[in-house]
Order: structure tokens, then C-alpha cells, then sequence
């Protein structure tokens, strides 16, 4: 059985919304345990109420940070420092993020060279060089749930979110990337493995098929029509490839 990668989890709390934690951790139980939950601000603060709320739900230490000069940002200097002990005291196998800062893109780039991967998760504000940066970026917004809707609402919600096929294939970036994943991962016959094509993808950018509205990469292939899909090994893996239509 393979061991569960185990992932540091580090928020900016001056920089994202509480209202997106929910979704983060859960984002990441796909990928391995988060076994470490720091949270980054001045806890005196009447701003961090919301956040306040969050930490023993969600088994969050928090790490008191004082204002001690006013233009200086205590949070950014205390994460990074936190980040270094923890890539040498602990075996992790990743680091999410959780922040909107572009201050953070070196310290994303010394832990990528560590052979780590790197979760980013922030607002639709964030500077494109941080976004790039990580080995998979999620913007916040798509993650929030707010406690008051019920179920038929937050169904309606999640449902507004998806981009419509026309939407994902109007955007030319994503079409480019799509097809050049699969171009590069098909095999003689000219079929591609979803698997190795979502591997390639997150091997060369921080993509991410939630920022689209779909929790899996198979769902939004679907939904854009830009590739034939064939159903192989009892119907359970996707192999896909350009669609003549």
C-alpha cells in the first residue's frame, strides 16, 4: 500500500477569506493528509473574528503575529521562516499556501526545487507570477460555501459555476493546453490516457480543472466536446483524443 503524502498547510490570514477553508482542506484530502495547519495573523485583531471561528472545526493552530511596524507585513516573514524550519525538520512530500500575496513566488520556487509539490490557494486578485509558480493553483471564490444557504441553494450555486461548453472552448489558453496535453501523451494509436495527460498538465502548469467549475479533469473533457472519449478496461479509464467534428 503506498504511503500517504503528507502536506504542510500554511494561511495567510491577512490575505484570504475563512469563508474558502472548508473547500481547501477538502481540495487537498485528495492528495494526502494535511498534518500540519498553521494560520498566520494578529489575533488581536477585529478582522480575524471570522477566522477565529475556524481553527479547533478544523484542528488549525493559530500563530500569533504583532503588528510591530506599521507598512510591514510580520505574516509574510514568520510564513517563510516557518516554511524553511518545517522543509528541514519534517518529511513532507507538499506545501499548500493558502494565501493572495505574490510576495510568497520565491519561496514557492525554493520548495519546488526541494522536489516538493506546491498547492496554491488565493483570491481571483492574485498576481499571475505567484499563480504560475505553483504546481496547481485553485482561486478561493470557486471554494467558499456559505453556512447559511441550504442544500438546494449551494446545488444551484455549484451548478452557476460550471463554464458552459461554449465558454471552454472560447477560451483559447485552456484549448491550447488541452490539446497540446494530449498531443504529447498519446500513445501509437493516437488515443490518451486522462491519467497521463492530467500528469503532464500538472507536470508544466498550475492548472486546475475546479477553477473551471468541475471537480475532475474527465468532467470538463466531457463538457467542452473537443475530444472523442472511449471508455476502456470495464469502463473505469478514459482515453481521449482530438475530435475530427
Amino acid at each position: 500500500m503506498a504511503q500517504e503524502s503528507k502536506i504542510a498547510l500554511l494561511i495567510d490570514c491577512d490575505n484570504v477569506s475563512h469563508k474558502s477553508i472548508e473547500g481547501v482542506i477538502d481540495e487537498l484530502s485528495k492528495y494526502g493528509k494535511v498534518n500540519i495547519r498553521n494560520a498566520y495573523g494578529n489575533w488581536k485583531s477585529e478582522s480575524m473574528k471570522g477566522w477565529e471561528e475556524k481553527l479547533h472545526p478544523h484542528a488549525i493552530k493559530p500563530i500569533q503575529q504583532f503588528v510591530y511596524t506599521t507598512g510591514k507585513n510580520a505574516t509574510d516573514a514568520a510564513m517563510i521562516i516557518d516554511a524553511m524550519d518545517l522543509l528541514y525538520t519534517q518529511k513532507l512530500d507538499g506545501f499548500a499556501l493558502m494565501t493572495s500575496d505574490s510576495d510568497f513566488t520565491p519561496l514557492v520556487m525554493r520548495l519546488l526545487a526541494n522536489g516538493l509539490t506546491v498547492y496554491g490557494f488565493g483570491e481571483k486578485k492574485t498576481p499571475s507570477p505567484f499563480v504560475n509558480a505553483c504546481s496547481q493553483f485553485i482561486y478561493t471564490e470557486n471554494l467558499e460555501k456559505d453556512e447559511n444557504e441550504n442544500e438546494e441553494e449551494k446545488h444551484h450555486e455549484a451548478n452557476n459555476q460550471k463554464k458552459s461548453r461554449n465558454e471552454l472552448r472560447g477560451d483559447a489558453a485552456l484549448v491550447k493546453l488541452l490539446r497540446n496535453a494530449v498531443e504529447q501523451t498519446a500513445n501509437e494509436d493516437g488515443w490518451s490516457h486522462l491519467g497521463r495527460v492530467g500528469q503532464y498538465i500538472s507536470n508544466n502548469t498550475s492548472f486546475s480543472p475546479v477553477n473551471y467549475g468541475y471537480k475532475k479533469l474527465g468532467d470538463l473533457i466531457r463538457v467542452s466536446d473537443l475530444f472523442d472519449i472511449q471508455m476502456r478496461h470495464d469502463n473505469s479509464v478514459m482515453y481521449i483524443k482530438p475530435s475530427k467534428k
